[in-house]
C-alpha cells in the first residue's frame, strides 16, 4: 500500500466515513432555517378606533373635521374620507376629514353647531374611527 492510501484509510477511520458514503447533514442546521409557526401566522394588528378629545373650531365648514397627520395614519384615514365620532357610545356624528400637520396630539377639531344642538361640550372625550359605508 502506498502512503496516500494509508492516510486515506486512516482519515476514514477517524471520521467514521466509508468510501462511497455521503456525509450526513446535521438536522439542527436544516431546522434552523425554517421559521417557527408563530412567525408564519404573525400579522400586525391595525388600529380601528382611538379615544380622542374633540375641540370646537368655528372656522370649519359644516360637516368638516381636522385630524392630526399621525392619528390619521394610525387609523388609515386619508384626506376627504368620512370619519365617525362617537360620544359616550350613544351620540354618533359623521364628518369629512381633512388632515393637518400637527403631530403628537389626540385633538380632533370639528364643526360645533351640530354637536352643541345634541348637548356635546367642547373638549369632550370621544371615539374616532373611519366611517364604513
Amino acid at each position: 500500500m502506498s502512503e496516500e492510501e494509508k492516510t486515506k484509510i486512516q482519515g476514514e477511520e477517524k471520521t467514521g466515513e466509508k468510501p462511497g458514503m455521503e456525509k450526513k447533514v446535521d438536522i439542527k442546521k436544516l431546522l434552523s432555517i425554517i421559521p417557527p409557526a408563530s412567525e408564519l401566522r404573525k400579522r400586525e394588528k391595525k388600529l380601528r378606533e382611538k379615544r380622542i378629545r374633540i375641540r370646537f373650531d368655528e372656522g370649519l365648514g359644516e360637516g368638516a373635521a381636522k385630524v392630526p397627520k399621525d392619528l390619521a395614519e394610525m387609523l388609515g384615514i386619508k384626506e376627504g374620507d368620512r370619519i365617525e365620532i362617537v360620544i359616550a357610545g350613544r351620540k354618533k356624528f359623521i364628518f369629512t376629514a381633512s388632515i393637518i400637520d400637527e403631530t403628537g396630539s389626540n385633538l380632533v377639531y370639528v364643526y360645533p353647531e351640530e354637536l352643541r344642538e345634541k348637548g356635546v361640550a367642547d373638549n369632550s372625550i370621544a371615539t374616532l374611527r373611519k366611517h364604513i359605508g
